[in-house]
């Protein structure tokens, strides 16, 4: 097949949207926190820790929206624990998010190890199978593309609806953009500034676990060591990329799915005469790329990574 033809091929719009589901639920959960002031470097580590729970949650017999709360949940207590560290004691949030990821990644892979002692290869669970929505799945092209996809790829997106409508649309949204852009003044409309930045790191984190979730319960049947393999980091560049809005992040994580979803097409098409590592690269070096071009002109909070303590200006 034509290098070009691939592009409007309906298998590679439909990986490209696979591909992007975990990244969006953990972009939307960055943008969260970002807004609000606070910026989570442990996404990495919660992501893994979110991947593992729902995984064994299912692997121990209760169902896959089960495994889906459970991840959420424990991605929202690493939340907590980020937002504690970083908003009341003021702690450095690089550092801080450093350590949530080592912490939570070191722990998932424990606990792996503890109800698993001598597995060698990975148990398969039943994951999520494909939703066709009447009528819609029957559209030539985009039916394929969308509307075939799992139940957590339609939760992603509805999810970008319900935090632009939360940022745009609610006292909540206008809260939240407002401790992270002026968190005196915010203060001074009578916000609470701590509890309304912890709320944001909490649930941001709970979006976190959701998207490792969809690695273990939707993209594949079980649950692997490093099977993250930098989504987290993807996802921080995600929301600069996005300007903090969750419509233009929705774009650029499907923009990166679908460099991820055609480079894995260039592979099979080259053969063995191109090394497969730089079609492995591509897809980084492209959200790289665009990274830079729109970054230029991204507008971030201004409170973003600034301590904020009550009755301080």
């Amino acid at each position: 097949m034509d290098v070009l033809a691939i592009l409007f091929t309906t298998a590679l719009w439909a990986a490209a949207i696979r591909i992007a589901s975990p990244l969006i639920f953990a972009t939307l959960g960055e943008l969260l926190c970002e807004r609000a002031g606070v910026i989570n470097l442990g996404i990495e580590g919660i992501m893994t820790v979110g991947a593992f729970a729902g995984w064994i949650t299912v692997y121990a017999g209760f169902g896959l929206w089960a495994g889906v709360v459970v991840a959420a949940l424990a991605g929202a207590v690493f939340g907590l624990l980020h937002a504690v560290l970083v908003v009341p004691l003021g702690l450095s949030q690089h550092v801080t998010g450093i350590g949530i990821t080592l912490l939570a990644s070191s722990l998932a892979y424990y606990f792996y190890r503890l109800a698993l002692p001598e597995v060698t290869t990975p148990p398969k669970i039943e994951p999520f199978q494909p939703w066709a929505i009447p009528g819609l799945s029957d559209l030539p092209f985009v039916g394929e593309a969308l509307f075939r996809q799992t139940p957590l790829t339609y939760l992603a997106f509805i999810m970008v609806v319900l935090v632009a409508w939360l940022l745009a649309r609610t006292p909540l949204g206008l809260a939240i953009k407002a401790v992270g852009e002026n968190p005196a003044a915010a203060e001074a409309q009578g916000i609470n500034v701590v509890a309304v930045r912890m709320g944001a790191v909490v649930a941001g984190s709970a979006l976190m676990g959701m998207g490792g979730a969809f690695l273990t319960l939707s993209a594949f049947n079980s649950f692997f060591f490093d099977m993250i393999n930098g989504r987290g980091w993807i996802s921080v560049a995600l929301v600069v990329f996005g300007s903090w809005r969750p419509g233009k992040a929705l774009i650029g994580a499907l923009l990166f799915g679908l460099f991820d979803a055609y480079q894995l097409r260039l592979q099979q098409w080259a053969g063995a005469v191109v090394p497969y590592q730089l079609f492995l690269m591509l897809p980084y070096v492209l959200s790289i790329i665009a990274l830079i071009l729109v970054s230029r002109r991204a507008a971030y909070p201004r409170a973003l990574m600034v301590p904020y303590r009550k009755g301080e200006r």
